[in-house]
């Protein structure tokens, strides 16, 4: 069901339901090393009750002709605890760590996806660290308070990721990373998002378009609309001038230079000088017949605030895919329907 924004406010999301934390096989701690620890405190009830789990539970929000000629559908993926699409990912891959025996998921981020694995660990009782960048996002509160262990490195968000990979060696521990040893679960939980709007909609959109920062989600979802044998083009959209992915479309993908990237208040979870999985996820938009778009800061604005209008809150950032939509209408006249992600609030 297309909700519209009024019903997609009030419509209750499915409640989490976390997993037992003794289900969680435990080892001792190699000796003369520190054990992984659990939580240290309850993580506040609201922050996990009353939220959807996957892409099952979000709304699809009907926003009519936001753009001339054509039907706008806003699958809000921020409705999760974390407020990050990257939720059902994150759950994905600590379920598998639980399932191996490991004690500890140690990822990095820009801010999103170090709120889902915090999110997600919280729900399964399994210890987290999350390495961040300093300065980045809210500096790590948001994951302190739901019991994660929060790294600070000097640099950039590929600092961190190698810092992350150090810190998972340790006894119990794995790397949860998006191109870690559980991709395949990485792109399960992402991939979710087609499925639901498979059950929904009664035939594929014209396009759908998705945030460009990794790679990820775009692999993700290319490979489940591939398996539900729909034809969709996908656009990816992300922050003009600051992602490798952008910057290289439609050529092939070369890596920018570490200083070649600015990051603003607005722009910060999309700015990569690598994208982990670019050259993949080109490929991907490649063969729909999609294409990639960057979009300034003044463009991610504008978009966030014409989704308040229609009952959704992402940040400027979580609204980089209705940018790149507007953006390309101006210059090109579209029909059929478009299904925006939203990805972070």
């Amino acid at each position: 069901m297309v909700h519209p924004p009024a019903e997609a406010a009030r419509r209750p999301p499915a409640r989490l339901r976390p997993a037992r934390p003794d289900r969680i096989p435990r080892r001792p701690p190699a000796r003369g090393r520190r054990p992984a620890h659990p939580l240290r405190k309850p993580v506040p009830a609201e922050l996990l009750s009353e939220a959807p789990v996957d892409a099952y539970g979000t709304p699809l929000i009907d926003a009519g002709e936001l753009v001339p000629g054509a039907r706008v559908l806003i699958k809000d993926e921020t409705r999760y605890a974390s407020g990050s699409h990257k939720e059902p990912a994150a759950r994905a891959v600590v379920s598998r760590a639980a399932a191996d025996g490991h004690r500890r998921v140690v990822i990095a981020t820009c801010g999103n996806y170090g709120r889902a694995m915090a999110m997600a660990c919280a729900a399964a009782g399994m210890a987290c660290t999350v390495v961040l960048p300093t300065g980045w996002s809210d500096g790590g509160a948001f994951m302190r308070a739901a019991g994660a262990d929060v790294h600070l490195v000097p640099g950039s968000y590929e600092d961190a990721v190698d810092e992350s990979r150090r810190l998972a060696l340790d006894e119990g521990s794995i790397d949860g990373n998006v191109d870690g040893p559980y991709v395949d679960a990485v792109f399960a939980g992402h991939g979710v998002v087609a499925h639901a709007l498979h059950r929904v909609l009664p035939e594929p959109p014209a396009a759908l378009w998705i945030p460009v920062g990794n790679g990820t989600t775009i692999i993700a979802i290319h490979r489940q609309l591939t398996a539900l044998g729909w034809s969709v083009p996908i656009h990816g959209v992300g922050s003009a001038g600051n992602n490798p992915v952008v910057t290289s479309w439609p050529g092939p993908y070369r890596m920018l230079p570490p200083d070649g990237v600015v990051t603003t208040d607005h722009n910060q979870p999309l700015v990569n000088w690598h994208a982990l999985q670019g050259p993949e996820a080109m490929a991907a938009v490649a063969a729909t017949g999609g294409q990639v778009h960057g979009v300034d800061d003044d463009g991610l604005r504008a978009a966030q605030a014409i989704l308040t209008g229609h009952g959704a809150h992402p940040t400027a950032a979580g609204s980089v895919a209705l940018a790149g939509l507007l953006q390309h209408a101006r210059t090109t006249a579209l029909t059929g329907t478009h299904v925006v992600l939203l990805s972070g609030r």
